[in-house]
């Protein structure tokens, strides 16, 4: 009998992550001897518990093909996590029927932090609960968050679409700032880690371009110093552009814009802190101030996407089959930089215990000394990663997506 393989889309979803899976499924079809079956599970984890798998040999390959490009997740994603293998078994029995109906021996779950526990989990079968699964974590947030790996593809997309929206907000902003807005605050992801509001920092080309601000949630959030700061940079520019990440943090630890809404993690719910902060700065500061908030746009933008990115994406989803096939359990392929200057990399795999439920914060040598901006060593490492335009084909002047799967 031949021996299938599952793989899934877990967590937010990124402008790349479709093609990661387009990777699995290229390498599932030119490295597997066997040539047994590759499902995806309908809406990550779930599809697989609940035995809703889509059969990807039966999807058209003029569709496939359209996961190159296609932003979202095309087979549908969640946030569930799964509950402790030693304490609660109903569920893990619950994957091993499913596991045992369709002869699955293989499982990739594409994913960030939380995606990297619950593929370890399902790993522990094996050993637990004596069920033959090999379970490969494929890598993906754009939090860039994950530990071990270089980047993690998503990232270099977010990075190249926040940079070029905050440059093209500034021009705007330094247009009408003598007689209108003086300040404009742009709210980014990120609850612990700052990376995406440390690449808006690439759209700083010249002395005194934006961003002139940047919060990070590494760094303890100042109402004082943040409101000296912008009437130094307006006495200085005339105007001033301020990145925040949702998860920007008082002295006491809580979060500037924490609500009581926690989700399917347990993750207080972030979001909002681009109009605390309008508002801070307006009541304080008698400034007229717009802000935005970029949210599912950033993460979604496959027309600016990274040529890097999309590449690395697409690597990853292939070598996490490769490791595979090669009867490597437990472990995730991961993206290791040899240089900076011109940029190399290769594909390397990890054991998933040094990552999952770890946590790659911005380092403090990469932070500026008044906690505000970054450092020209960030720069070095942010910069490689927004390389190279790959822009979707487009059919009446819109980007020619696929539907969901």
């Amino acid at each position: 009998m031949k021996t299938n393989a599952i793989y899934a889309q877990s967590g937010g979803v990124t402008s790349v992550i479709n093609v990661s899976a387009l990777g699995v499924i290229n390498a599932w079809n030119e490295l597997n001897p066997n040539n047994g079956t590759l499902y995806a599970g309908r809406n990550g984890i779930l599809g697989v518990l609940n035995d809703d798998l889509i059969d990807i040999s039966q999807i058209p390959p003029h569709i496939i093909k359209k996961l190159r490009h296609t932003p979202g997740g095309s087979f549908g994603s969640c946030r569930y996590k799964l509950k402790d293998l030693k304490t609660q078994r109903l569920e893990y029995e619950k994957l091993i029927n499913v596991f045992h109906k369709h002869n699955i021996g293989y499982f990739f779950y594409n994913g960030g932090n939380d995606s990297a526990d619950t593929c370890l989990k399902v790993s522990q079968i094996s050993q637990e609960l004596n069920y033959p699964i090999k379970a490969i974590h494929i890598p993906k947030t754009i939090d860039n968050d994950l530990m071990v790996t270089d980047n993690c593809p998503g990232f270099g997309s977010v990075a190249k679409y926040i940079a070029t929206s905050i440059m093209e907000a500034g021009l705007d902003l330094r247009s009408m700032c003598s007689t209108s807005t003086k300040v404009f605050i742009l709210e980014v992801m990120g609850r612990n880690a700052g990376w995406i509001a440390a690449s808006a920092a690439l759209a700083n080309t010249m002395d005194n371009d934006a961003p002139h601000i940047i919060l990070l949630p590494e760094c303890t959030f100042d109402s004082e110093l943040f409101l000296n700061r912008i009437e130094e940079v307006i006495n200085n520019v005339g105007h001033c552009v301020v990145v925040a990440s949702e998860g920007i943090k008082y002295s006491n630890g809580k979060f500037v814009s924490e609500s009581v809404v926690v989700d399917a993690f347990g993750h207080a719910q972030l979001g909002g802190v681009a109009n605390i902060l309008a508002q801070l700065v307006s009541t304080k500061l008698n400034l007229k101030c717009h802000f935005a908030i970029s949210d599912y746009l950033q993460r979604s933008a496959r027309h600016l996407a990274s040529s890097v990115d999309v590449e690395q994406a697409y690597k990853v989803g292939y070598y996490g089959v490769k490791y595979a096939l090669e009867g490597k359990n437990a472990v995730m392929p991961y993206i290791k930089r040899i240089s900076n200057t011109p940029y190399q990399w290769e594909i390397d795999c990890v054991d998933l215990t040094q990552v999952a439920n770890l946590e790659k914060r911005v380092p403090d040598d990469f932070i500026d000394k008044e906690k505000m901006h970054i450092r020209k060593s960030c720069l070095e490492y942010l910069r490689p990663l927004i390389l190279g335009e790959d822009y979707p084909p487009f059919i009446d002047g819109l980007p020619d997506y696929t539907l969901r799967l």
